[in-house]
Formats: C-alpha cells, sequence, structure tokens
C-alpha cells in the first residue's frame, strides 16, 4: 500500500465520537427491528459500513462487502456528517414516490434550472444542502431523469454569431454552386491538428470489462492543411512542422496541379491570419491564376456535427471517430500513416457512408437556440 493511500486513510479513519460508535453498536443488537431500518442501520456497524469508514476502510470496500453501491455508501456517509444519528431514522424510506415532495422538486428543478450541476455529486450534495436529504447516485440520476434533465455536453459557440453575415453566406453559396460552369470547382479549406496521444471516449462495453486506453508520450502533433471537394469526392492536402502562409501557398500550388482541367477553382475558407497573408499576394494576382477565395463569416460557428458553415470541419470529425478515439499506435509514424490513409484511401472507397455526416446543407446558427451557461466569466 502506497504511502498516499495510507494517508488518505488516516485523515478519513476514526470520525465516529465514543458515543454515536457506542449508539452504532447498541442499534445492531437490537433484535426487533424493522427490516428496512435494519438494513441501513447493518451499514454502520463494527463489521460493515459506518464503523468499517471508521476504521479506515474504503467506501469501495464496505459495499462489496454488503453486495451494495459504493455511492450507496458514500452518500449515507455524507448524510451522517451533516445529521448525525438522525440520519439512520429510517422514515423517508416510507414514501415511495421519492425522498421530496413535489413542492420540493419543484424549487430543486428551478435550483438546478439556473445552477446547473455538473456531475451527480453535485446533484447529491445540493440536495443535502437545500433539504438534508441524502441520495444515492443512481437514486439522483433517476430524479433529475424525472425533474426533465439530461445530460449533453455544452455546445462550442463562437463569441459572437452574426445571423444575417451567416444568411448572406449562404445565399452566396448557394448562387455560386447554381450558376457554376462544367470547368469550376468548389472545395472548403481548414486546418487540423492531430495530436499523437491516446483520445478515449465513451462507448459501450460488458459490465464485467473495464475499458482502458493506453496512453502515449512525446507531444507529437501532425499539421495538415486540407481542402474537401464535396463532388468527386477528393482531400487536397499538405503537412507540414506548422499551418502558416508557407502551406497555404503549397496548398493553393497543389490545388492548381491537382485540377488541371478546371478554369476557375473556388476556395471557401476561414478569416485565419494565413489565409491573408501577403506572401499569397504573388501567386494570387498572377493573370493565369484560377483560385478564387470566398471567405466565411467572421466568428462562424465551427462545428463537426451536421451544421455549421464549413463541410471539411465535419470530415475532421470523422476522422477522428474513425483513427483516433480509442486507438493507441506504437510510435508518431504509424500514427501519421493511419492518418494519411484515411484521407487517400477510406474517404474515397467510404465516402457513400461519410457523405451524409460531411454535406454542405448549412445552418444558421445564433445564439438565441442555445442557453449560454456562463456567458463571461467574471
Amino acid at each position: 500500500m502506497s504511502d498516499h493511500t495510507k494517508a488518505r486513510m488516516r485523515r478519513r479513519a476514526f470520525f465516529l465520537t465514543v458515543a454515536e460508535r457506542k449508539a452504532l453498536k447498541d442499534l445492531m443488537r437490537k433484535r426487533k427491528i424493522e427490516a428496512l431500518k435494519a438494513r441501513r442501520a447493518n451499514a454502520r456497524t463494527d463489521s460493515s459500513g459506518l464503523l468499517l469508514l471508521d476504521q479506515g476502510k474504503s467506501a469501495r470496500f464496505v459495499a462489496k462487502v454488503l453486495f451494495l453501491d459504493p455511492d450507496t455508501v458514500r452518500g449515507w456517509l455524507r448524510d451522517f456528517h451533516y445529521r448525525g444519528l438522525a440520519s439512520l431514522e429510517a422514515a423517508e424510506y416510507l414514501e415511495r414516490e421519492g425522498y421530496l415532495n413535489s413542492n420540493q422538486e419543484g424549487v430543486l428543478k428551478a435550483h438546478f434550472r439556473d445552477n446547473p450541476p455538473r456531475d451527480s455529486n453535485e446533484v447529491r450534495d445540493d440536495i443535502l444542502r437545500i433539504f438534508g436529504v441524502g441520495y444515492s447516485r443512481p437514486g439522483a440520476i433517476k430524479l433529475m431523469h424525472r425533474l426533465g434533465f439530461k445530460y449533453p455536453k455544452p455546445k462550442r459557440l463562437p463569441k459572437e454569431a452574426d445571423r444575417e453575415a451567416q444568411e448572406k453566406f449562404i445565399d452566396d453559396y448557394k448562387r455560386l454552386t447554381s450558376g457554376m460552369k462544367p470547368d469550376e470547382r468548389v472545395v472548403f479549406v481548414d486546418a487540423v491538428h492531430p495530436e499523437y496521444q491516446s483520445r478515449p471516449v465513451a462507448g459501450w462495453f460488458l459490465k464485467s470489462a473495464k475499458p482502458a486506453v493506453r496512453s502515449t508520450t512525446g507531444g507529437q502533433r501532425l499539421n495538415v492543411h486540407g481542402a474537401l471537394d464535396l463532388e468527386e469526392p477528393r482531400l487536397t492536402w499538405v503537412a507540414g512542422k506548422k499551418v502558416n502562409a508557407k502551406t497555404t501557398l503549397r496548398l493553393f500550388e497543389r490545388l492548381e496541379h491537382s485540377y488541371p482541367e478546371s478554369r476557375i477553382i473556388h476556395l471557401i475558407l476561414d478569416n485565419a491570419r494565413y489565409h491573408h497573408a501577403k506572401l499569397l499576394r504573388p501567386f494570387l494576382e498572377r493573370p493565369e491564376c484560377r483560385i478564387r477565395l470566398h471567405f466565411l463569416p467572421a466568428y462562424a460557428p465551427q462545428r463537426t456535427d451536421s451544421s455549421g458553415l464549413n463541410p471539411i470541419e465535419r470530415l475532421w470529425g470523422v476522422m477522428h471517430r474513425q483513427v483516433t478515439h480509442n486507438r493507441c499506435y506504437p510510435d508518431f509514424h504509424q500514427f501519421a500513416e493511419a492518418i494519411f490513409g484515411f484521407f487517400d484511401r477510406t474517404l474515397p472507397e467510404n465516402w457513400h457512408t461519410i457523405r451524409s455526416t460531411v454535406t454542405d446543407n448549412f445552418r444558421v446558427i445564433t445564439h438565441d437556440q442555445f442557453r449560454l451557461i456562463t456567458p463571461f466569466a467574471t
């Protein structure tokens, strides 16, 4: 056992007073006791429960002995810290519809609407602080579902989201694509920076499994500047030590080389500084230049799902799901080969399934469509 673990146990052990310890033991010696109260008291005896915690045993160990959930034991401990021996009363178990009445649930719903908890532990803490009632983790989750809450990850929005600018871009894009001639192409440009590090994500595993992903070291990452053609499909890309004006110029040159029969290549891209660099002017100002730039609105929402204004950003999301999520590569070279293999082989071979996600079905995104949980940090 490590010194850190021993220190934690020492801090946790011996929190009961002599009187509390005696009261718990006396309670367990009673022969005639309601079955439900006996079970709860049983978790606080010298062979289990609070008395075991008092001796430095972990909640996980106590739960294993009693065939209970560790969060249930932790909930009893938290309840005891707030209410002392009064927490042993089992009266609240008699109400079958739950610990809280409808009025209390209404108060709790309003509280959580204005103060969204980050996890079930915060839910349990707030219930215990406001009403003095202890909940297990499963019970707290069921309560939140019953109150109409769910557990999504907040969407990342830009600092500003101009509806009119987005609508104008969508209208301009429709006019561009509807009026294009056969010798014109449209590609969407963006950069991606996959890091050579495992990316654990949630999934469905057997209950008996303990899923884990091997981590990597080094902090290396790829820097890829790409241009996606939704029609062929084709991803034209370049890689470098970093994405800058030089990689942008290389990408422009490669695009002209990749589309020798196209009279005009329309590039839709964001307002990154390197897309406006002076280094690009000589290339773009050539009489024979076939590149035409169309910039996205400032602060355009960047999304990897089915919305947003740049489909290539959605392609990056598909790439991560298929190549980096819950995967570990022996070295950076194999990691890079997997990424490039997705671009060069997986994308064209599986475009019929990827196409439903990577689309130009644009939607306007504004702040009023969401609830900003923290407008600005203070």
